[in-house]
């Protein structure tokens, strides 16, 4: 166990008080950082007090290695936290906290920050959007490092917005984590999909009238120049009385593959009464994840309305395929996991890196889970076929979208659990049994940045470094009439 202290090292000139009133409490703290498992490469845990307090002083503290920092906020140096969380590796490092009220100074009781030896992948991008049902007037791309705060815009759609043609921006996804390996859409203004691979980076027109639509939620192949996307037509619908105010469904999916290398696309699963949605590769490279719900339309009236009528029917069940990369052809479909039967509806599956374990969202009825309160994080363990809830994980509002570490020890996902109206990142580490510990929230230089920030973070993905593309780069090429439109063939080909 560590212990105190030896050194010292002192932000905004802090010292720990000589008079205090010792508390059995722990302190309220924003980001809660209490009793939390951190990668040992990540960046300091900068937190505030949380209930009004009129200063504070925290001391970080393990073996030799000591940081005291206070004022409004608690922020240790890069450097400084560097070297404690190497000494802390594989231990726990002791945070003190000191509060003046106006009655005087308080002792809360220590908590501790467990330092995993297990690191998270450098760098991770989201979408940065307003929370509003209609507004997307400012959308970017934006990546952000694990390691130090560093943040920068990979793209913004205002470079090829004008006042009268808007451009909505969605859908980063790359090839095993790799940032010269991404791909992301653009619609309306100057749409098309931006494909970058090894340096080269093209616009591709996807829209073919033997598909349903462009491409929409993507899922690339672990080596191979092969990506899959659904292909939806999407709707909005807005409710007066339910708590999920914004409903956002398909009355069409469909799934396509597209080869890179030939821009060729065809369907690999087009059942006219069946919704498909959110191809996920295992990481062997030979199974294709998806999501699917059976849905028959009764032709009454238009299938937009009727869906909307019928929304809580529609059941998505985690579904898989075969895939032979020699051949590059898929198997018979089969269900992973009927939600349906538990009167539920399972999206997003996504297999960690050794294969071993599924996780994806679950929910009350539908697809577009960010928007539903109710929405929690499973796992399956493919290997036993236990199915479960990550109770250790979820609260009481949304858990969404989720990407793996590349090592398999880490989750990063988006949740509604500060506030219920904004998204936001949570990092939680998962054991090899696949339990997961206490979520903690992105570290900030400033740790009231995400609540001052009043942005969504929408589709974290975990990275292995920055792209080093330029946004006007990325401009320059939607602004450019980009490539042929694709060929629709009927089978994919080996190559």
């Amino acid at each position: 166990m560590c212990v105190a202290v030896l050194g010292l090292t002192a932000c905004h000139h802090a010292s720990v008080p000589d008079t205090f009133s010792p508390s059995d409490e722990l302190p309220r703290i924003y980001p809660d950082y209490v009793n939390v498992t951190v990668p040992v490469n990540i960046s300091p845990l900068s937190f505030l007090m949380d209930d009004g307090a009129l200063e504070m002083v925290a001391r970080y503290s393990c073996a030799d290695q000591e940081i005291v920092c206070g004022g409004e906020k608690a922020q240790p140096p890069l450097d400084e936290w560097k070297q404690l969380t190497a000494q802390a590796q594989g231990k726990d490092i002791q945070v003190e906290v000191y509060a003046r009220y106006d009655s005087g100074w308080k002792r809360y009781k220590p908590f501790s920050i467990t330092v995993s030896p297990d690191s998270i992948d450098p760098y991770v991008s989201y979408r940065i959007i307003s929370p509003s049902y209609v507004t997307y007037e400012e959308l970017s791309i934006n990546q952000h490092s694990l390691e130090n705060y560093d943040e920068s815009i990979i793209y913004s759609n205002m470079l090829c917005s004008t006042e009268e043609l808007g451009q909505c921006i969605n859908c980063h996804n790359y090839q095993q984590y790799h940032p010269g390996r991404m791909q992301f859409h653009a619609r309306q203004n100057l749409g098309g999909t931006v494909l970058v691979y090894d340096g080269d980076v093209r616009k591709i027109n996807m829209k073919n009238d033997s598909i349903l639509s462009a491409g929409v939620y993507p899922a690339w192949h672990p080596w191979l120049k092969l990506i899959v996307y659904s292909t939806n037509k999407t709707n909005q619908a807005f409710h007066t009385r339910d708590l999920n105010k914004i409903e956002v469904f398909d009355s069409g999916s469909d799934l396509i593959a597209y080869d890179i290398d030939r821009n060729e696309v065809t369907n690999i699963q087009n059942a006219p009464d069946e919704f498909e949605v959110f191809p996920f590769w295992a990481p062997d490279g030979k199974t294709l994840y998806y999501c699917s719900a059976h849905f028959e339309f009764k032709d009454t009236i238009g299938h937009e309305e009727e869906v909307v009528q019928r929304a809580k029917e529609v059941k998505y069940n985690i579904c898989r395929m075969s895939f032979d990369p020699e051949t590059w052809q898929f198997g018979k479909p089969e269900v992973v996991f009927r939600a349906d039967s538990l009167d539920k509806s399972a999206t997003l599956p996504r297999v960690s890196p050794d294969g071993r374990f599924l996780m994806f969202t679950l929910g009350s009825y539908g697809c577009f889970h960010i928007w539903h309160r109710d929405a929690d994080l499973w796992m399956i363990d493919l290997q036993t076929g236990e199915v479960r809830a990550m109770d250790e994980i979820n609260s009481s509002n949304t858990e969404s979208y989720h990407s793996w570490s590349s090592n398999g020890r880490w989750v990063i996902f988006s949740s509604r659990r500060d506030d219920g109206g904004y998204t936001r990142p949570f990092i939680a580490h998962i054991d090899k049994n696949g339990k997961g510990s206490k979520p903690f929230e992105m570290p900030e230089e400033d740790p009231a940045r995400h609540r001052e920030y009043m942005k969504c973070y929408n589709i974290p993905e975990l990275m292995s470094g920055p792209v080093t593309i330029s946004p006007q780069t990325f401009a320059d090429v939607l602004k450019s009439d980009g490539e042929p439109p694709v060929n629709y063939v009927q089978q994919l080909r080996n190559h």
